[in-house]
């Protein structure tokens, strides 16, 4: 067993946290007054900052590092994973300057994988390029979404064309105008098998019948740092029958195939939030004076430092054998560790963040530091790509049946 990272890693890893300390780092506070100064608020992308970022993650050799083989970077999910784990460290922007961030990435992913090539040249080109966003439209409000097949948004063929009809919500990164195209999956035959009746289009964001509703709140934030998450309504929308990613009835293996790598990359980036949560909790501790003595030679203070880095070392562990099981024998032969990954990552960093918080005090609730933000994204993480019960209810089975 080799706990050392290969060459190719190492040297990425230097490049990335130089470029993290030398540019991303002092971009955050620009950023934010960049975001403020926006005239369309959810324009994110269009960031002058975003922009240098990016050109100089590019001109590094940092770029789609997520994705393997010929369209990506071609790193495996165990070369990859440290370095996401760099770039969750300031999640709004390292992501996005790398075009890394969610859900680009799942989208290009499918893309890649079960497109055609007239679909790739049309919207996965743009989006290796960073030129446009997407955003992918599965959950629905009317249903427990957490179970995929209770979805209920149509997809009826009509000709050469499919007419959409339905409501979507929480729809990452589709509140930006830079978001062309929406994978949206839906029901093309409610009486077919229970996993054969979905399927997958694409929509363009400009279709005639495509409502973008309002932006949700997660715990009061917008999130347009990365583009918001959407209400959509479909009212008739018709879209060409060559805009079907692969056939019909194949819409949910393919949402399988994509959510199994965005499950692990928001385990990887939710690291890096739990160890910078750590760095400022220590220099939290170390500057503050209460009851006579600094925080950090308060016992229930240090308890928490030790508890958070041995439980920063176990959950590592965890994610980078989950990342080498996908490499070695594949995403559905790492199916399990994928969802101990799953319901893992966000209550350990869950943890450890609050503790942070209360170690600043009231300053942690404020707007002064970035914790009350990176709780609120590792909440939401308890639902997205599949809630905690599921995954357990799922992992449990599995187990049960090793013992026939």
């Amino acid at each position: 067993m080799e706990f050392e990272y290969d060459a190719t890693t190492v040297a990425l890893r230097d490049e990335l946290l130089d470029f993290m300390e030398s540019h991303v780092y002092p971009a955050e506070p620009v950023f934010a007054e960049q975001m403020a100064a926006l005239d369309d608020p959810w324009d994110w992308d269009s960031t002058p900052i975003l922009a240098e970022l990016r050109a100089e993650a590019r001109r590094r050799g940092l770029w789609n590092l997520f994705l393997p083989g010929e369209h990506g970077a071609g790193l495996t999910n165990l070369q990859y994973a440290p370095l996401a784990e760099i770039t969750g460290r300031s999640p709004a922007l390292a992501p996005a300057a790398l075009n890394c961030s969610a859900p680009d990435t799942g989208n290009m992913e499918v893309l890649a994988q079960f497109a055609n090539d007239d679909q790739r040249a049309a919207w996965l080109a743009p989006l290796l390029e960073g030129r446009i966003r997407s955003a992918f439209a599965m959950t629905e409000p009317d249903v427990a979404s957490s179970d995929a097949t209770n979805i209920e948004l149509s997809i009826v063929r009509d000709g050469d064309e499919y007419v959409i009809n339905g409501r979507k919500w929480w729809i990452t990164g589709a509140m930006s105008p830079n978001a062309r195209i929406f994978i949206v999956m839906g029901k093309t035959d409610p009486n077919a098998e229970r996993h054969r009746q979905q399927s997958m289009i694409l929509v363009e964001r400009d279709t005639p019948g495509l409502e973008v509703v309002r932006g949700m709140h997660v715990l009061g934030y917008d999130d347009r740092d990365h583009g918001g998450h959407a209400e959509l309504r479909f009212t008739d929308v018709r879209v060409p029958a060559t805009n079907l990613i692969g056939e019909e009835g194949a819409g949910f293996a393919i949402a399988q195939g994509r959510l199994g790598p965005g499950r692990i990359h928001h385990c990887m980036r939710s690291i890096g939030i739990a160890e910078r949560a750590l760095e400022m909790m220590c220099d939290r501790a170390a500057s503050r004076v209460a009851f006579g003595k600094p925080l950090a030679d308060q016992g229930v203070i240090r308890d928490w430092i030790a508890e958070s880095r041995v439980r920063i070392e176990q959950l590592r562990l965890l994610v980078l054998k989950t990342a080498w099981l996908m490499d070695t024998v594949g995403n559905r032969g790492a199916h399990s560790e994928i969802q101990a990954i799953k319901i893992a990552t966000p209550s350990t960093v869950e943890w450890i963040l609050d503790k942070a918080i209360q170690t600043h005090g009231a300053g942690g609730l404020s707007q002064d530091f970035p914790l009350a933000g990176f709780i609120a994204g590792i909440r939401t993480l308890r639902f997205a790509d599949g809630p905690d019960e599921v995954h357990k209810n799922s992992l449990a089975r599995a187990e049960l049946r090793k013992r026939g």
